[in-house]
């Protein structure tokens, strides 16, 4: 909402734009959505998470590998690739609260993945990073308490620059192995971004109708090889597993 990071913005006056009778009935309903007060969160440097709006083509069509869906802006495709090599990463990690079950646009609150972003981009000039090489954000439990998920954000280095000494850095690796690389494009990032909950879902469905389940790991491959594109795109490279039975 970016409406309340702009401090020109009198809340009363949001509050009144978006229908509510007063500041007190707005912030009370902002923070049983978000968890925080409107004065909080716009003074926190982080981000919320979208919610999804219903989308009945996602609900009923079904497209096999390799032919594109486009939908409400969204383009999306999906392929089976191998990755023979490993790609190496170096960022940083953090733990969010994770609820099993509900994937993005299904969990009201503040962005925790949002925040990680932003502590990797103050330290990105630090990492000896490949020119216009891949940024990552992935989900995995890597030794997270009850209820928690480790949740890592990085670029693509050399194995060598990723292999060498260096605290300062958490590294991550995507394995060699089979994918099912789901493609991602959009007009633009926000767009992207916004319907990127509404696509892990699909793809959740996607998978399940074709006798497959992911293995492991959902992470988010982003491409900085094109910086003044006039489009947004994201691959989502998923390790998967024959479903037993089909079930």
């Amino acid at each position: 909402m970016s409406i309340l990071k702009n401090g020109n913005n009198h809340i009363v006056d949001i509050a009144a734009q978006y229908g509510f009778g007063g500041r007190e009935t707005f912030s009370r309903a902002f923070k049983e959505t978000y968890g925080l007060s409107p004065s909080a969160y716009r003074h926190t440097p982080i981000g919320l998470n979208y919610f999804d709006k219903p989308n009945l083509l996602l609900s009923y069509v079904m497209v096999d590998e390799d032919v594109p869906l486009i939908t409400e802006g969204i383009v999306l495709e999906y392929s089976r690739k191998t990755l023979d090599s490993p790609i190496h990463f170096l960022g940083v990690e953090d733990l969010w609260r994770f609820k099993p079950g509900k994937m993005l646009g299904e969990r009201p609150g503040v962005s925790e993945p949002a925040a990680i972003w932003d502590k990797f981009y103050n330290v990105i000039d630090d990492i000896q990073c490949i020119p216009y090489g891949r940024r990552v954000g992935v989900s995995y439990h890597g030794g997270a308490p009850e209820g928690y998920s480790t949740y890592f954000v990085g670029a693509e280095v050399e194995a060598d620059i990723a292999n060498s000494p260096d605290n300062r850095f958490a590294r991550w690796v995507l394995p060699s192995r089979a994918y099912i690389v789901c493609q991602y494009e959009a007009e633009n990032f926000s767009g992207l971004i916004a319907s990127l909950g509404k696509m892990m879902k699909f793809t959740r469905y996607w998978l399940k109708e074709h006798g497959l389940r992911a293995d492991g790991f959902f992470p988010e491959v982003y491409y900085n090889n094109l910086p003044k594109a006039d489009h947004a795109y994201m691959e989502m490279w998923i390790p998967f597993k024959e479903r037993e039975n089909n079930k």
